[in-house]
Formats: structure tokens, sequence, C-alpha cells
């Protein structure tokens, strides 16, 4: 089994720690995972802004450097689920071979890998953030509107941890306010969310929020920062691999 390591932009360019724990992790699991330099954004930001066209040669080079893999990992369940479910749209009939293949990390290690072990540690007590495109497009968690037994597939994966203490704050899967262009077209609505949602977690009495969406966790982060508010963000990439 091949996997091709997609690194979403933003987290190339912030939070490229995030990136380089999937790759240990990965690997760690005996896993053959490349990461072919030439790949650039998956064209989320520009299709959500309502500029698909732009968004084109972007999914375009994307099922060029990707389709040759088996999987296609990235640590961004937003990423993914656009890249899935998205790009055959833009594609227009053409060849669009590694959207089908794309998956969210937690996704690939939950349902693909079936991880059962895991040599991590981290004796902490941590709040789960489920982000939107993780419950409602790749099913990561159970959404709360739907009459169907609870899951959380993170929380499967962190209870793997040795010494973590996994919470979640009342509200799970409430949305955090970040959305990419409605935290720049709302900011009032976007902050207000943001800072709700981190009072939750905060409540639980968590050391840390850990989420698969980086963007998330940066959002609520700066809001956190921005009141003062004594709490500590981590990918749970990051969290997946400590130790390693």
């Amino acid at each position: 089994m091949k996997i091709g390591l997609f690194v979403p932009c933003y987290v190339d360019a912030l939070y490229p720690e995030v990136g380089v724990s999937t790759y240990r992790l990965l690997k760690s699991l005996g896993l053959d995972v490349d990461y072919p330099e030439r790949q650039t954004c998956c064209g989320q930001p520009m299709g959500n802004a309502g500029f698909e066209r732009m968004a084109v040669p972007l999914a375009k080079t994307f099922d060029e450097l990707f389709s040759p893999y088996d999987y296609v990992v990235a640590p961004s369940a937003s990423c993914a689920a656009y890249a899935r479910f998205f790009h055959p749209g833009l594609m227009k009939g053409q060849k669009c071979e590694a959207a089908g293949k794309t998956m969210d990390l937690v996704e690939f290690l939950h349902d693909i890998v079936k991880v059962k072990n895991l040599p991590a540690r981290f004796p902490h007590k941590v709040s789960v953030h489920n982000s939107c495109h993780g419950v409602r497009e790749l099913g990561l968690s159970s959404p709360s509107e739907r009459n169907v037994p609870r899951f959380n597939k993170i929380i499967d994966l962190l209870s793997l941890v040795e010494g973590i203490e996994v919470v979640e704050p009342e509200r799970p899967d409430e949305c955090c306010g970040f959305g990419g262009m409605f935290a720049i077209e709302e900011q009032a609505v976007s902050a207000r969310m943001g800072l709700e949602k981190v009072r939750r977690h905060i409540a639980t009495g968590a050391e840390y929020i850990t989420g698969p969406d980086s963007s998330c966790l940066m959002h609520m982060q700066g809001v956190a920062e921005k009141q003062g508010l004594d709490i500590k963000f981590i990918h749970v990439a990051q969290i997946l691999s400590a130790g390693l």
C-alpha cells in the first residue's frame, strides 16, 4: 500500500510540525509513505470564495500528483473533504482518480489501517474539537442532529495513547466559527462563536484542545490569546505521534 502524503498549504506555512508528525506517525506504522514535493493548495479557499475556475488548475495538479497512490492522506479534515467531494465537480467529467482515494488522517488510521496500538504517551487532559467538515462530510463523529448511535473516531484513536484523559465540551459538534471566508466576512459573529466554543472547552478542565483541523485550532487559539484565556492547542497528529 503506497501512501501519498498531502500537507495542506496552511499547515505547511503555519504548522509544519503537524505535517512532520503525520509523516512520522504513518512511517512508524510500517506504511510506505511518499511526499510529492510539487504539491500545491487543493483549491478550497478559491472554491469557497466563489472563484471555482481558479481552483480547477489546482484540482488538476492534485490529481496528476496523487492519482498513482493507493491512498492520499492529509492531516486536515476540511482539505481532505474538499478534494474528495468537490474536485470531481470542478473537473467536470475529466480524469479525477485521486479524489476518491483522499482521506483525513483520522479516518485513514481508524477505518483503513484499523490501528489498535500506538507507542504514544501524552499525560494530559485533552478536550476534543469536532470540526464541521470532519463531522458532516467525513463522518469522523456522529452529528447531534441525527438519531444515530454516538461514535467518535478521534476519541477512539486518542484512547490508545498512554496517560491521556479525553473529554468533550458541552454541545460537542457546534461550529467554532472559523469557516474560512466566514471568519473574514462575518468577523464579529465568527469571533463570538469562537469565544463561546473555547469557553466550553475550558469548562471541561482540559489543558489542551485538539482536533483534526489546524484551521479550527488556529481560529480558537487566536480568540483565546486575545482574551487571555489559559488553554493550549495541539493537532491530533501531534498527540498520536508523541514520543516517536
